[in-house]
């Protein structure tokens, strides 16, 4: 017979017990570890640190943290501090000009003439003689582009079509300040001109001139300026391509080699300048093609510096003329051209300028020079391309006689012509 009967527990009151065990383990557990690091801070040692065994624990332990750190598994988190500085050389580059780059507005009062349909009797039998006799009426227009300051007297540089017969002019500088602009010259042939600003003894910042030779394509090319009447806008792009001929882009009555970038130039570009990485200004922007995609130009700064302070002083640049229109010949050209049956003339198959037109009352006129000539030599050098004799003449005197020698049919003839100033025709 047995003395004592043990009663075996229920299933889930022992449950409850080795759950209730294992949590105050656990929680024991968790106070011995975390109060190592709160005396480690308090320059303590653990009780019976020599006695404890080196674990990996304490060697997290042992490393030293800032004390707003906490637990290590979170600093290990923690991102990379961003530089502060974060500046490129297109900032550095618009900082050095930015402030000399001016916006210039425009105002011209233009004379309206009535509908021209009031010319027709039928009109005027119903609504009067008298709108016939009336005056025309005069509109003001505005216009607006860009410019920069070249000198801390007041020089202004921007495009001649900026300023184009304009009665009244405004230049805002960067910082808001507004001047009373004058025009003190014009270019058309290089799309220049000059305003002079009544500074009223105020500081004006002015920007640095480059060396536009000394540009290379791939070079960075920075556009500031208002397009589009966005005040200080800046784009960024690359030197395309150089000596873009005038003709090339589609403006023959001009005469110059253009810088060709894909920095982005809009309407109310024209007359800001272009600069390289250093913040020199290499160009002025101008010659926006409405077909252009991506795709501006900039007359090259020397081009400007060349001609600059003859404007300033409000003197004619010279520009010399001949009088003709002509494309570079080949022989295989010629020999197309005559194989035509309807071509209008037939043209010597040799290489050089070919006259395609000659405009009456000019100095190529006046020398005997004729439609079909083509012009091989001018002064003892040969030319091959039409660019090439147009900066021969470009480069030459008002007044001064050129050697031509050309070919006419099978005959070769030397022709004198005097050259005249371009804008007296």
């Amino acid at each position: 017979m047995r003395l004592f009967k043990f009663s075996r527990p229920a299933p889930r009151t022992a449950a409850r017990w080795f759950a209730l065990i294992l949590g105050m383990t656990i929680a024991l557990s968790a106070l011995s570890i975390d109060a190592a690091p709160v005396l480690a801070t308090e320059g303590k040692n653990p009780p019976n640190s020599r006695e404890q065994p080196e674990t990996a624990v304490q060697k997290v332990q042992s490393q030293s943290f800032p004390a707003t750190a906490g637990n290590p598994q979170l600093l290990a988190l923690r991102s990379p501090e961003i530089p502060a500085d974060t500046s490129s050389f297109v900032t550095a580059a618009v900082d050095r000009v930015g402030p000399a780059v001016v916006r210039i507005d425009t105002e011209r009062t233009v004379n309206r003439n009535l509908d021209p349909l009031m010319e027709d009797p039928f009109f005027r039998r119903f609504l009067g003689e008298d709108l016939r006799s009336a005056p025309p009426r005069q509109e003001r227009l505005r216009g607006q582009g860009s410019g920069f300051i070249i000198d801390k007297s007041g020089i202004v540089l921007t495009n001649a079509h900026v300023v184009d017969k304009a009665d009244r002019v405004t230049v805002t500088l960067n910082d808001g300040r507004t001047f009373p602009g004058e025009v003190q010259g014009t270019d058309e042939v290089t799309d220049l001109a000059v305003v002079k600003i009544n500074t009223n003894q105020a500081n004006l910042p002015a920007a640095t001139l480059g060396d536009s030779d000394a540009v290379k394509v791939g070079d960075w090319a920075i556009a500031v300026g208002n397009p589009l009447g966005f005040d200080n806008t800046v784009t960024l792009g690359i030197i395309s391509t150089l000596k873009r001929s005038s003709a090339a882009v589609g403006i023959p009555d001009k005469r110059l080699d253009f810088i060709q970038t894909d920095a982005a130039i809009n309407p109310g570009n024209s007359g800001g300048p272009l600069l390289n990485s250093r913040g020199e200004v290499i160009g002025i922007n101008t010659a926006i093609r409405a077909d252009a995609m991506g795709i501006g130009f900039a007359i090259p700064i020397d081009k400007a510096k060349a001609i600059y302070a003859q404007l300033a002083k409000g003197e004619q640049v010279s520009h010399p003329f001949l009088g003709i229109q002509m494309i570079a010949l080949t022989p295989e050209m010629a020999r197309e051209n005559n194989a035509d049956p309807n071509a209008p003339l037939i043209v010597p198959e040799v290489k050089g300028v070919l006259v395609m037109r000659v405009v009456p009352n000019t100095p190529a006129e006046k020398a005997g020079i004729r439609q079909g000539d083509v012009i091989v030599q001018i002064d003892g050098e040969k030319v091959t391309e039409a660019e090439q004799l147009q900066n021969l003449v470009e480069n030459s005197q008002i007044g001064q006689i050129l050697k031509l020698k050309v070919r006419r049919g099978s005959a070769i003839k030397e022709v004198a012509v005097t050259t005249a100033q371009l804008r007296d025709f």
